[in-house]
């Protein structure tokens, strides 16, 4: 089996759940900074020294690197690969900052841009965390890095990552990156443009 390190999951599973994780090839362990959601490792993403070398074949992070300081982004990516093993794969999704700027460009910083399990999300928690959750007391919700398409594809270039996929998805960025190389078999993510080239 395979095993996906499943960082800041909250309550969520990955497993079973994405296409990219089927329950019958992988097993999954999850990560996050928040006892009460119950993950199998209590960790900042920034020193998960409970996660061996190259113990996981992926990684995946689904809005977590925006909470993240610029000199802290560059700490987690550099854990997210050395976790890797060689040929393993980073799957992240951060807030499109782009286009909630647009939208508070457009007048529309009072409307919602979609609704997701934790409410209606606003242009403006887009850019600064999601205010409703801040102020229950999670200041670790507190957005404090943003990015577009090129900056994201930067930061895993810059971090080491090879074979660099990223794109808009609805309101999001997605990224897909390896470590070391991509095999022929490894995920893709569909209209998404390469962003440095890596052996097959």
């Amino acid at each position: 089996m395979l095993r996906v390190l499943h960082v800041g999951c909250g309550p969520e599973r990955v497993v079973g759940r994405r296409n990219m994780f089927p329950a019958s090839k992988w097993v999954e362990t999850r990560l996050d900074i928040d006892p009460s959601v119950k993950p199998d490792v209590v960790a900042s993403m920034t020193d998960m020294a409970a996660v061996a070398d190259a113990s996981c074949h992926a990684v995946y992070s689904s809005h977590n690197l925006e909470h993240l300081f610029p000199h802290e982004l560059r700490q987690a990516l550099a854990e997210f690969l050395r976790v890797l093993d060689p040929g393993g794969f980073l799957f992240a999704r951060v807030p499109d900052l782009q286009q909630a700027v647009a939208a508070i460009a457009r007048g529309r910083a009072g409307e919602p841009l979609y609704e997701a399990g934790s409410g209606p999300i606003m242009p403006l928690d887009v850019v600064y965390g999601h205010r409703p959750s801040i102020e229950k007391g999670k200041v670790y919700m507190a957005h404090r890095n943003g990015f577009v398409l090129d900056s994201f594809g930067g930061a895993l270039e810059a971090a080491g990552f090879v074979g660099i996929q990223v794109a808009r998805e609805h309101y999001d960025l997605v990224g897909l990156a390896f470590k070391e190389f991509r095999s022929k078999n490894g995920p893709r993510l569909l209209q998404a443009a390469p962003k440095s080239a890596a052996p097959a």
